[in-house]
């Protein structure tokens, strides 16, 4: 497949090393799709999402559709680009069957997981939360289920001790760029591989309340907890009447108890299991600030006890 007509879908930077790639190897869209600019900082201005700023500093065309399910004039507009190919990545928009079938090849997913596995919204997060060994990228030919779809390609990478969700975005990024360059040139001969449906599992879309730490869990389970929703949702507990934010920690092997009792003045936790050693937190309408300031401050002393 060599310069054909590629509509680019997609809206955070998680997608922006694949467009980027594109625009760079030759294969620049004719068109980029992404969600409207949306009001962000402290002025509440409305800025656009790294995709549309990236084409724009292109001169690539930009369509900002809220919907196309009820909007015909966008899917007229996006049946008039005549497109061979649209590449979907984290666009943020579900796409129905009249937009799935519009480019002559279709639509692909660069897809965040290995699927089956991780089927939904947060495949990064849930690989680490949930103790995978490891995870990659899925290129993967849309249909109207939510990953469903055939497989095109696949490439993996290892999640280790210290791998955080933010460390595993931006490799993850990188590779599914990688790996969508390298199946393009073959994308019309590749024959799809379906997935297994018995082996799916799903990952939905992480609220603040999934960061509330329990801490009668495993020294170990707290800590991917920690390291997968870290910087987003993140991960809390509650001293006194105020929220406070674990925004690093690490297990240690030491220590028993009740859990979720400060133990002294590094910062370890008791779990249910096991010892965490808190390292960096933010105290509620304070700055994030490392656990010595936090003791020396008095926003957390040996004996309190997190709930």
């Amino acid at each position: 497949m060599d310069k054909n007509r590629i509509v680019f879908m997609g809206t955070p930077d998680f997608a922006c090393p694949a467009l980027d790639r594109l625009i760079t190897t030759g294969h620049a869209p004719i068109a980029v799709y992404t969600q409207p600019p949306r009001p962000a900082g402290r002025g509440q201005r409305e800025r656009p999402s790294p995709v549309h700023q990236l084409a724009k500093d292109h001169n690539i065309p930009v369509h900002t559709p809220l919907s196309f399910k009820k909007n015909a004039d966008a899917v007229r507009d996006f049946q008039a680009l005549n497109a061979d190919l649209a590449i979907v990545a984290a666009y943020g928009l579900i796409l129905p069957e009249i937009i799935l079938n519009a480019p002559r090849l279709g639509c692909i997913n660069i897809h965040a997981s290995l699927l089956p596995r991780w089927r939904g919204a947060s495949p990064i997060q849930h690989a680490v939360w949930k103790g995978d060994d490891k995870t990659g990228i899925t290129l993967m030919q849309m249909e109207r289920g939510l990953d469903t779809g055939p497989m095109i390609a696949r490439s993996e990478c290892p999640i280790t001790s210290d791998t955080t969700a933010a460390i595993l975005h931006d490799e993850l990024a990188q590779m599914g760029a990688d790996l969508l360059l390298e199946t393009l040139p073959d994308l019309e001969t590749i024959t799809p591989a379906p997935q297994d449906d018995a082996l799916s599992t799903y990952a939905p879309m992480l609220s603040k309340a999934d960061g509330c730490i329990n801490w009668s869990q495993p020294a170990e389970v707290i800590d991917r907890q920690i390291r997968a929703l870290t910087p987003w949702p993140g991960t809390w507990t509650i001293r006194g009447d105020q929220r406070l934010k674990i925004l690093a920690a690490k297990p240690v092997n030491e220590g028993a108890g009740q859990a979720g009792v400060v133990t002294n003045a590094q910062g370890d936790v008791t779990c249910g299991t096991g010892t965490i050693r808190l390292e960096r937190v933010q105290p509620e309408g304070k700055k994030a600030m490392s656990i010595t300031d936090a003791i020396n401050g008095g926003y957390l002393l040996a004996g309190d006890t997190l709930s």
